[in-house]
């Protein structure tokens, strides 16, 4: 197993967050495309503002590495008209994968309407551009009994409206990472929540996001059937070291 085609390299903090000025964000985003591009990794993640940079310098060093971003991050509230906005523009500036962050609070205020038609219109969108696509849940923000529910209804949508061979290019995400939690309660991936995902998602595959730090807890949610693993640790987890990030 080459552990590096699972890794979902991930960068997706603001200036703001990071502490950091413009330029300096920057700069950090770039050492992470550019590691991606020297360890193999299978993707680089990053913010809609850093995709143009990524793809030009991916495709310098004519490396496979693929370029994903995500879509209304963190929040997940914009309306659909919106979402197909941004993620337009993402596609212009040469994303490969797109990452929706699902409406999951229409979802909890008992809208499946909203969230199915979102589901169902980005996901057209991003096959009509032959993109993969990954909507995020945020499995910290859902009871066990709304994860499951949510990742049926967005399955359920995919069989309903896409043929078969689409299946493998839909995958259900973990996190954004950014979620706040209480008293230190995980706000990414957790071998619960990674396992009622998987039940529940099949035939379409599983992104395990968040919290994935070492090389253990990776293999771990390989070993329970996700596809991809988005996490800030990829390198610490290829070198067999455990990394302090959050994501």
């Amino acid at each position: 197993m080459k552990m590096q085609q699972y890794l979902d390299s991930t960068y997706l903090k603001t200036a703001t967050q990071a502490g950091l000025t413009q330029a300096e964000n920057q700069t950090i985003a770039e050492g992470f495309v550019l590691e991606a591009i020297e360890e193999g990794f299978k993707l680089i993640m990053i913010r809609p503002d850093m995709v143009s940079v990524a793809r030009k310098l991916i495709d310098t060093a004519t490396s496979n590495v693929l370029v994903g971003t995500v879509i209304d991050f963190p929040e997940g509230t914009a309306s659909i008209e919106q979402k197909i906005s941004e993620a337009k523009k993402a596609i212009e500036d040469g994303a490969d994968e797109l990452d929706f962050v699902c409406n999951y609070q229409a979802f909890k205020n008992g809208n499946n309407t909203l969230v199915k038609e979102e589901i169902l219109q980005g996901t057209q969108f991003a096959f009509a551009n032959h993109k993969v696509v990954k909507w995020i849940i945020e499995v910290a923000a859902l009871n066990p009994h709304q994860i499951v529910q949510l990742t049926a209804l967005i399955k359920n949508v995919i069989l309903t409206n896409f043929k078969e061979d689409c299946y493998a290019n839909v995958f259900l995400k973990s996190s954004t990472g950014f979620y706040k939690t209480e008293n230190g309660a995980p706000n990414g991936a957790t071998v619960p929540t990674i396992t009622w995902m998987l039940e529940n998602a099949t035939p379409l595959p599983v992104k395990a996001a968040g919290g994935v730090r070492n090389y253990e807890e990776a293999l771990k949610m390989i070993q329970l059937g996700v596809k991809r693993i988005g996490t800030s640790a990829a390198k610490a987890i290829i070198q067999g070291q455990t990394s302090n990030e959050n994501y």
